[in-house]
């Protein structure tokens, strides 16, 4: 059976590298490293954290050698969903690698309020509104921007963006004490908000707990499946709650502009709207089918709302860092658990240029 010296030396000899270049490009004492290999001393937190994030493994997978489910995905997986899966992975490991240092993922589920032998819709329904009421308890409102950061936290789970390509929506990934979303750049700022809260929704149902993967949400094959199902009434559920609904509708005569308007104020599409006013019974399926057909942009045309929707493009199409995993790592440098390059590395940037930037007061504390 492998030990966590026989690991690191695997991994320095796939690099190429020798003891001394590894040590000093990874800023560790050559000797005292070259001690940890031997045995003779043991292998600290510090150290495990820096050869974890120099080659892109799990400080779980270095003390343990046990590969998790995730990592497998990734590995095996073609295409833009193997993309996702790895970006998702080093996320994951990251996480895995914090909770080795007491910074635990701050996951708060809700209880799921349905009934036994609920179809998978009303369960969906049903976790949606405990997932509003969770909302609600913190004095928090679901505004135009802030779902993300809402997410993160209220339920603690960090939600990342990533440029992963056409056909691919989002996923959602549970493991190693993570709770990560990762959704894809878009230039349809309300389908990815449709898809966040759908991932959220995957993840309070305790959905597929390694990795489920969302390669088109609204595909007809997704639509028929059961966790399908829930995800997507609970996503219009969260977004559209009921009351909050009624009152905006009852407030205005709905027609074609109105209806537009309120595609806008709640940001979803005029598809999801349509089919939750129908579900209501606000509408009839005629008129459903009518007002689903017009788009986002349409919508943002007829309620002469176009600046607003080419500002929330503009936030859909760039990357976003997942706040809580940012926040976690800077307090680990911070406090000495962990070296400036783990930090440096989730950002992105060149070490000695962030240690200038924390110097001066530069740091733009995880903002990609």
């Amino acid at each position: 059976m492998s030990s966590i010296s026989d690991r690191v030396r695997s991994l320095i000899d796939q690099s190429g590298l020798s003891l001394h270049d590894f040590a000093d490009q990874a800023d560790l004492d050559a000797e005292q490293f070259r001690e940890c290999l031997s045995g003779t001393s043991p292998f600290s937190t510090v150290d495990l954290a820096v050869i974890a994030d120099e080659f892109h493994v799990s400080m779980d997978w270095l003390l343990t050698g046990a590969e998790p489910p995730l990592a497998v995905a990734a590995r095996t997986t073609t295409g833009m969903a193997a993309e996702a899966l790895a970006a998702a992975r080093d996320y994951v490991a990251r996480r895995a690698d914090l909770d080795k240092l007491g910074y635990t993922q701050p996951w708060q589920p809700v209880s799921p309020a349905a009934p036994a032998g609920s179809t998978y819709a009303a369960q969906g329904e049903a976790l949606a509104k405990s997932a509003r009421r969770a909302v609600e308890l913190q004095g928090r409102l679901v505004v135009q921007g802030g779902l993300p950061e809402l997410i993160e936290a209220v339920f603690g789970a960090d939600v990342a963006v990533e440029p992963l390509g056409d056909g691919f929506d989002g996923l959602a990934a549970t493991g190693q004490g993570a709770k990560l979303i990762l959704l894809t750049t878009t230039s349809n700022p309300a389908r990815q908000r449709f898809t966040l809260a759908h991932e959220l929704g995957h993840l309070l149902a305790d959905d597929d707990q390694d990795v489920h993967l969302d390669r088109d949400i609204f595909a007809r094959a997704q639509k028929i499946d059961p966790s399908e199902q829930r995800a997507n009434a609970f996503a219009s559920v969260f977004l559209l709650p009921e009351q909050t609904l009624r009152e905006a509708v009852g407030s205005v005569k709905l027609t074609r502009e109105s209806f537009a308007a309120l595609c806008c104020d709640f940001m979803v599409s005029p598809a999801t709207l349509a089919y939750r006013l129908l579900t209501l019974r606000v509408i009839d399926a005629g008129t459903c089918d009518y007002y689903k057909r017009m788009t986002v942009r349409e919508a943002a045309v007829v309620a002469d709302r176009v600046e607003e929707l080419d500002r929330q493009v503009a936030v859909s199409q760039e990357k976003r860092l997942p706040g809580l995993l940012v926040r976690d790592t800077r307090a680990a440098y911070e406090v000495g658990k962990a070296t400036l390059r783990p930090y440096a590395s989730l950002l992105g940037v060149d070490v000695d240029e962030l240690r200038d930037q924390l110097a001066s007061g530069q740091d733009n504390g995880g903002t990609a």
